[in-house]
């Protein structure tokens, strides 16, 4: 028996955390990225972002058991499956569903922020549009503030100013809850686009943000319709002249449902293809539900493209050879 032969296989959990060990597309230019204390070197590999809604109105998690508890879960889940940054969020971004105060949507997030930031010693992001929501929850812990709303209110990027944390600029040319689907909304959207995020820049630079404090988003699905978000991902790597990290929200997003014609828990497919194009187009955060299959799939994606040789003692456990049939 051979020496490598005689070794047991590679654990399953080992092999299953993924996420850390891709290496970047060559597309994928290095970026760094401040949030308080933290500094975070960008764009050696894909980093991903997982959700945890905190929000029952949630389009595509609404309706399940949202307690802390079962939160925090799958918080711990999504890191333990790859997960480098959790975004978590108290209000979805229904159009058919109303704004909610303040103090609903921090009683929704700042226990689970808590918890995920101490508990489980997570990078945070908390999704809100509203200043006062993202201060408590930087107090929290939350080290990133991703804000959908396309930096309408001044006053996040005077608060990111102030508390160091970084900031997350989407595009969006819809208020909060509003839905704005037009086909004659935009020329190009991609110079549109970029133009936006442009301006969007300099204000928080002007509101005294660092540059290195900042991210952007092109927004899929935000006031454009499914054909408008095609158009516009299908150019995303234009967006790497604004030279800062890009964010792709991509997970079960309506233009995947519109070309698959499938629900939002039944898009996974159609979400990982969005992947693919996003790491060749070389995206740096990836904000998904399915982290375990994201993961999963960029493990193999490197080792068939050389990116990451997989070890010589690389082996299946028995217990994984088949599926167990179950007895009635």
């Amino acid at each position: 028996m051979s020496a490598s032969a005689s070794k047991p296989p590679r654990p399953a959990a080992e092999l299953r955390h993924a996420a850390g060990q891709q290496s970047a597309s060559p597309a994928s230019p290095a970026r760094r990225l401040r949030a308080c204390e933290r500094v975070l070197e960008l764009g050696q590999r894909p980093w991903l972002m997982g959700i945890v809604n905190a929000s029952p109105e949630s389009f595509s998690d609404g309706g399940r058991d949202l307690t802390l508890d079962v939160q925090t879960r799958l918080a711990r889940e999504l890191l333990a499956a790859g997960a480098d940054i959790l975004d978590i969020g108290g209000e979805s971004a229904r159009t058919d569903r109303d704004a909610l105060g303040a103090e609903q949507e921090m009683e929704r997030v700042l226990p689970l922020i808590e918890r995920c930031a101490g508990e489980l010693g997570a990078l945070v992001s908390v999704e809100t549009y509203k200043p006062a929501v993202a201060d408590a929850a930087i107090a929290a812990g939350a080290r990133i503030v991703n804000d959908v709303s396309g930096l309408r209110e001044a006053g996040m990027a005077q608060l990111c100013a102030r508390t160091g944390a970084a900031l997350v600029v989407m595009h969006t040319l819809a208020r909060p809850h509003q839905r704005l689907q037009q086909a004659d909304l935009y020329g190009d959207i991609v110079v549109e686009v970029e133009a936006f995020l442009r301006e969007r820049i300099t204000l928080a630079l002007d509101a005294g943000v660092q540059r290195e404090q900042l991210i952007v988003d092109p927004g899929p699905d935000f006031a454009k319709t499914p054909a408008q978000t095609i158009a516009l991902l299908a150019q995303i790597a234009r967006l790497h002249e604004l030279e800062r990290p890009l964010l792709m929200a991509i997970s079960r997003k309506d233009f995947i449902g519109a070309l698959t014609v499938r629900p939002p828990r039944e898009r996974l497919a159609g979400t990982l293809a969005a992947l693919a194009h996003g790491l060749d187009a070389g995206a740096h955060i990836f904000r998904l539900h399915d982290v375990t299959a994201a993961a999963d799939f960029m493990r193999v994606r490197a080792a068939l493209r050389g990116a990451q040789a997989p070890p010589a003692d690389l082996a299946l456990p028995e217990a994984l050879r088949y599926d167990r049939l179950t007895s009635r």
